[in-house]
C-alpha cells in the first residue's frame, strides 16, 4: 500500500490528539479559500472540517490570494472579485452554527496612485462591513528558485514613495494594512513602519524565516538577526504581529516530506522560541494566533496545529490567552 501523500487527510490522520483547553474561544485571523482549475479547491466545506475538528473557532478572517478574480471588466477592478468571491461565502457561513467569516483582507496596488481610490470604494462596496484592510505583499527574494511560493512583489516596494502614500490612504480610511515578506526584508519592513505611523500594519507569519535553498542550515544564524529585527519591528506601535505561517515548506522544517506529520510537541519543540520571543517584543496585546491554512496543512493538521500553539502559551494568563486567541483580532479587525 502507498504511503499518505503529506498534507491528505490520510496522512494527517496518523496523529490525533486529544484537544487542549477545548473551551478556549478563538477567532483565526488568517486563511485562505480558492476554487482551482485542477480541482485543488479550499471552499467553506474544507475550512469548516478543519476548524471544526475540535477546538472553539467562533470566527475567521480571510486574507487575500488572488482567487476568484473577475475575468472582464477595467484590469485594475479584476481582484475585486475576490472580494465578491468570498463576501458570497461568508453569507453562507453566518446563515450555521459553524465558525463565520467576519472579515475579508483584500488586494489592492498601493501604487496604483488615483485609482487606488476608486479599487478601495469598489472593495467596499463588495464586501460592506467584512472589507476591513488591504494586502500587498512585500515579498521578494533575488533567487526564488527554491521557493514553494515566491512573492510577487518589485524591488524595493517598501522604500517607494508612492507605496507609502497607498498606506498613508488606508490610514486616513480606517483600513489595515496586512504584509507577507521573508525575513531578509524585515528591516526595510521596520523603515517602512516607521515612515507611516498613523496606519495599522499587521505582520504576517513572523517575517518569514526562510529555511530552504540558499537559506537551508543556517537557521540559528538567521534566527538571531531575525530576533533583532522583530525587535525593531516591535518598537513601532503601529505594527501588529501574526503569530502562525511558520510551517509553510518555505521555513524549511520539512515537516511536509515526512512520511508522518508532526506531533503538537515536536512542533512546540522547534518553533517555541520563535512565537515566544515575538510575544517578549509586541506584548500580548499586539500578538494573534493564525492558521494559515490551508497553505500550514502540508505541514500539520488543524487540531495539532491549535494544539502546539496552546501548549506554547500555557502559562500566560487566562487574559493573555484571550488575547492573543480572540480580543486582539476582534479590535483589530473591527469584528
Amino acid at each position: 500500500m502507498a504511503a499518505p501523500v503529506p498534507g491528505s487527510p490520510a496522512w494527517h490522520a496518523q496523529v490525533v490528539e486529544e484537544i487542549v483547553d477545548p473551551d478556549r474561544v478563538i477567532v483565526d485571523c488568517h486563511h485562505h479559500l480558492w476554487r482551482r482549475p485542477d480541482g485543488n479547491n479550499y471552499l467553506l466545506e474544507d475550512l469548516w472540517r478543519d476548524t471544526g475538528s475540535g477546538h472553539n473557532i467562533q470566527k475567521t478572517v480571510f486574507v487575500e490570494c488572488r482567487a476568484g478574480y473577475r475575468s472582464d471588466g477595467p484590469d485594475h477592478l479584476k481582484l475585486v472579485g475576490e472580494t465578491e468571491f468570498v463576501a458570497e461565502i461568508a453569507k453562507q457561513s453566518a446563515q450555521s452554527n459553524k465558525p463565520v467569516i467576519a472579515a475579508i483582507v483584500a488586494h489592492a496596488d498601493l501604487t496604483s496612485g488615483d485609482a487606488l481610490k476608486e479599487v478601495l470604494e469598489a472593495h467596499r462596496a463588495a464586501g460592506d462591513e467584512l472589507f476591513k484592510g488591504i494586502r500587498h505583499a512585500g515579498a521578494h527574494d533575488e533567487d526564488p528558485s527554491a521557493l514553494t511560493i515566491p512573492g510577487r512583489a518589485v524591488k524595493g516596494l517598501y522604500d517607494r514613495h508612492d507605496f507609502k502614500q497607498g498606506l498613508t490612504l488606508l490610514g486616513r480610511l480606517g483600513l489595515t494594512y496586512d504584509t507577507w515578506h521573508y525575513h531578509h526584508q524585515n528591516r526595510a519592513f521596520a523603515r517602512l513602519a516607521k515612515a507611516v505611523p498613523n496606519t495599522t500594519l499587521v505582520l504576517d507569519h513572523f517575517g518569514t524565516p526562510l529555511g530552504v535553498g540558499r537559506f537551508a542550515g543556517r537557521r540559528e544564524e538567521i534566527f538571531k538577526q531575525w530576533q533583532k529585527d522583530i525587535a525593531e519591528i516591535a518598537s513601532c506601535d503601529n505594527v501588529v504581529a501574526k503569530l502562525g505561517g511558520l510551517a509553510m515548506p518555505d521555513n524549511g522544517f520539512g515537516w511536509n516530506q515526512r512520511p508522518i506529520p508532526p506531533t503538537s510537541d515536536e512542533f512546540v519543540a522547534a518553533q517555541k522560541k520563535y512565537y515566544l520571543h515575538a510575544i517578549e517584543c509586541f506584548g500580548t496585546d499586539r500578538c494573534m494566533f493564525e492558521s494559515n491554512f490551508p497553505v500550514d496543512k502540508s505541514s500539520i493538521s488543524y487540531h495539532v496545529l491549535i494544539n502546539g500553539l496552546k501548549k506554547i502559551v500555557a502559562d500566560f494568563s487566562e487574559d493573555e490567552k484571550d488575547a492573543m486567541f480572540s480580543n486582539n483580532a476582534t479590535r483589530i479587525y473591527r469584528l
